[in-house]
């Protein structure tokens, strides 16, 4: 995957990330300097650690999947993107039942980051190097969840819904580059 391709990724990645902060942003109004920053670094550094997972853990089974690995890429990106799709016409948590606890940071980071687990089990499969792509996606993770944050507690009528779409479609995007 060439830089700009990764950089696509890394903001499709970023998108459950900021609209989790977007709530976020829009509940919370006391210490907000210090709440985007503590949401900004879980979400950020678990989008990062993430995609490091899957892609020394596809190192183990590499020889068995590499000859499928276009339509693998396919398959994941296209689930991903259709999984965004899908859950930007689901119903949202509700604002009220959202904490900033070390424990509710640890799961947001945990969930926002699922998806880049299977990036970086793509990102092996294209051969490419992992730590400029891992410290890529925390970056604009931080920047996307924090701005995120902010934008909730500025614009409470932003549609998030728009974002999940065209982070689905940039996934899909990608994914059927891998096999053309």
């Amino acid at each position: 995957m060439s830089y700009l391709e990764i950089f696509l990724l890394a903001l499709a990645l970023s998108v459950d990330a900021c609209v989790l902060s977007f709530s976020y942003g829009l509940v919370f109004t006391d210490f907000r300097g210090k709440n985007s920053l503590l949401l900004s670094v879980f979400t950020g550094a678990f989008q990062g650690i993430m995609p490091v997972i899957g892609y020394f853990l596809t190192s183990f089974v590499k020889t068995y999947i590499e000859p499928y690995a276009s339509i693998l890429i396919l398959t994941i990106f296209c689930f991903l993107g259709v999984k965004f799709i899908k859950e930007a016409f689901d119903e949202k948590q509700k604002p009220n039942q959202l904490c900033l606890g070390i424990t509710c940071l640890f799961l947001a980071g945990i969930a926002t980051s699922i998806d880049a687990f299977s990036a970086g089990i793509s990102l092996s499969l294209y051969g490419n190097k992992i730590i400029k792509p891992a410290l890529l996606i925390a970056g604009i993770t931080f920047v996307n969840s924090n701005l995120g944050f902010w934008l909730g507690g500025r614009f409470k009528n932003i549609p998030s819904r728009r974002l999940e779409v065209m982070a689905g479609i940039i996934l899909i995007s990608l994914g059927i580059k891998a096999v053309l």
